[in-house]
């Protein structure tokens, strides 16, 4: 018979076993993710990146499944018998950015470098893949392992749930781990509900006649047309929706013209607008052609727009965040939990993945002193992998236990 006391110890030895295993493949996996941090590749260009991960899954004996997007690399590690299944995604894609760390291990790749911390997230799923091969015969039912290309911009993660990723098996529960700056290393971090915003992306095209600039009588002046526009498009965010809703549309480049003394033809600007609910989209498109007709047709020029919603909102299911403050909490210390009280603007196509299952996003703290993401001074701290590939191993590991 086991007794209650038993119980605190069994458990304790286990995670005093995790936590050995894991401390010794660190130096490898702190190298892993060093090496991709010099090699980065951006959306659906991940072929070095998805060959390393590749190569180590299959130098563990790990079978790797065919590619549904080319660099998507995937494993289902099956335990002792069947049962539930646990899903864990890592994003591996790189920004087009030129880096500024000036780190020994700093992009070796102009133009590009990982600002977004995916060099960290797929090294940390790398060592808990190859932590939980060797705990097969511990647990049952299976640890779905995602190694995903195109998170940022082309939202390549929907395009792999639509091809049936989590088809077979079905998962039971899904997890990722995100990299955030501000927040000590290693802790933990999310909340229930809403936890990121939907991300669109728009194109205008405004067409005007050109003139030489010393006589603007002559023309339609499309580059005072189009700063009308940036200007009245914040009229939707003040205006168009109530104050207590999260709504952001922002005009982030604006191009046109080809010499200081000619006013061009045309102009061409792309932005993005986010919002926590998906029923505000209707309204903000309705706004933002509007703007644009009204503005347009009073000074005699055109338009076009091209309007993309790649990204959904990402929502947390409650439990698998309580889930995840316990776990935390029990194998980090209570001191490595964060409760986030608000949702952030940004955007993750992991929204997807717990669309229809449940599942949760979490953040990993970087350090309070770290760069931003999306930052050219970025860079994943190191310090914080032993405690992503702890949580979740663990993760995976509190799901799948007590199955019969």
């Amino acid at each position: 018979m086991v007794t209650a006391s038993a119980v605190p110890r069994a458990t304790a030895r286990r995670l005093e076993r995790l936590r050995r295993d894991i401390d010794g493949i660190l130096p490898d996996m702190v190298s892993v993710r060093r090496t991709l941090h010099q090699n980065p590749e951006i959306a659906l260009k991940e072929f070095d990146t998805a060959a390393l991960v590749r190569k180590r899954l299959q130098a563990a004996g790990i079978e790797v499944l065919k590619p549904l997007l080319r660099t998507d690399v995937v494993v289902v590690l099956r335990g002792k018998r069947p049962g539930r299944n646990v899903t864990l995604r890592a994003d591996m894609d790189a920004l087009p950015l030129q880096e500024k760390t000036g780190l020994p291990h700093a992009s070796r790749r102009e133009g590009c470098m990982h600002a977004c911390g995916h060099d960290g997230h797929t090294t940390m799923l790398l060592g808990a893949a190859l932590i939980l091969n060797g705990l097969r015969e511990e647990f049952n039912g299976s640890v779905r392992c995602v190694f995903q290309p195109g998170e940022e911009i082309v939202a390549a993660g929907r395009r792999l749930v639509e091809k049936g990723v989590l088809r077979s098996p079905r998962p039971d529960a899904v997890f990722a781990l995100h990299a955030w700056s501000g927040l000590r290393p290693g802790v933990i971090g999310s909340k229930p509900g809403v936890m990121l915003a939907a991300s669109d992306f728009f194109t205008i095209r405004i067409k005007g006649k050109g003139a030489h600039g010393s006589r603007p009588e002559e023309s339609v002046d499309p580059i005072l047309t189009g700063a009308r526009v940036v200007e009245s498009l914040q009229s939707i965010v003040s205006r168009e929706v109530s104050a207590l809703d999260s709504v952001v549309v922002s005009v982030c480049r604006f191009s046109g013209g080809t010499n200081s003394n000619v006013i061009p033809d045309g102009v061409e600007m792309e932005g993005t607008t986010r919002y926590l609910k998906p029923e505000l989209k209707g309204r903000i498109v309705a706004a933002l052609r509007r703007v644009l007709r009204g503005v347009c047709d009073s000074a005699g020029a055109s338009f076009t727009l091209t309007y993309k919603s790649p990204y959904i909102p990402t929502i947390n299911d409650p439990q698998m965040v309580a889930l995840g403050k316990r776990v935390a909490s029990e194998v980090l210390g209570p001191t490595h939990w964060a409760e986030f009280a608000h949702p952030s603007m940004g955007g993750e196509d992991f929204a997807y993945y717990i669309r229809n299952f449940p599942g949760a996003l979490f953040r990993l703290g970087m350090g309070e002193g770290s760069a931003p993401l999306h930052s050219a001074c970025f860079d994943f701290n190191d310090k914080a992998l032993r405690h992503g590939i702890l949580f979740l191993v663990s993760m995976a590991l509190e799901i799948l236990r007590g199955q019969s």
